[in-house]
């Protein structure tokens, strides 16, 4: 067996070849939840209609976290924190993000769009913009609606929508698991804005 022969604190040799090294957690510099909930975020809001998997909110808070959201509205039957099997996915960012709990996501959106928020629903719809063609600005304020892991976002919310995005697909299935296509979403807003 060969043997890894120190060439810095981040690469080693190995056969001839220099390998990277994978960093440590405590080496990430990452911010506290405190410094996290003090920085300014987004201007975005993530809208759960009626999801039921507490797995799939537990994935959608470390997106929030990840991607500097303003908030998560948690709709209808979204299961809420605090609870272990959110919690096991979030992995803390149920902590770190700002969340509310609406029973009616129709009342909510209506309260959001007074607030000036553009409403943006992530469907596959007859009229739609494919998320490629999707372009964001600081300038405005989104928020993003995703729905439930069986049937969508319903009708009532679509129609409420001021536009319906689609993530594109070409494989055999409809969809992606909902806590996918949040981070899909949300990277390809952040990338649009700052690449």
């Amino acid at each position: 067996m060969h043997k890894l022969k120190k060439l810095s604190s981040n690469h080693r040799i190995f056969k001839g070849f220099i390998m990277n090294r994978k960093l440590r957690n405590d080496e990430l510099d990452r911010i506290s939840v405190e410094e996290f909930q003090k920085i300014k975020k987004l201007p975005i809001a993530i809208v759960l209609d009626n999801v039921r998997s507490m797995n799939n909110v537990g994935s959608i808070f470390r997106s929030c976290d990840a991607f500097l959201v303003e908030k998560l509205y948690l709709c209808g039957i979204t299961p809420t924190p605090p609870h272990r099997d959110i919690r096991k996915t979030a992995l803390g960012a149920d902590e770190s993000v700002s969340w509310e709990y609406s029973k009616s996501p129709l009342e909510l959106i209506e309260l959001l769009k007074k607030e000036g928020y553009k409403i943006i629903g992530i469907e596959q719809a007859a009229k739609k913009t494919l998320l490629n063609h999707f372009k964001p600005s600081l300038d405005e304020k989104f928020v993003f609606v995703f729905g439930s892991e069986v049937g969508g976002v319903s009708q009532e919310v679509i129609n409420c929508c001021d536009e319906i995005v689609e993530i594109p697909q070409e494989g055999t299935k409809h969809s992606l698991n909902i806590s996918v296509s949040v981070g899909v979403v949300l990277w390809h807003y952040r990338n649009a804005l700052f690449v």
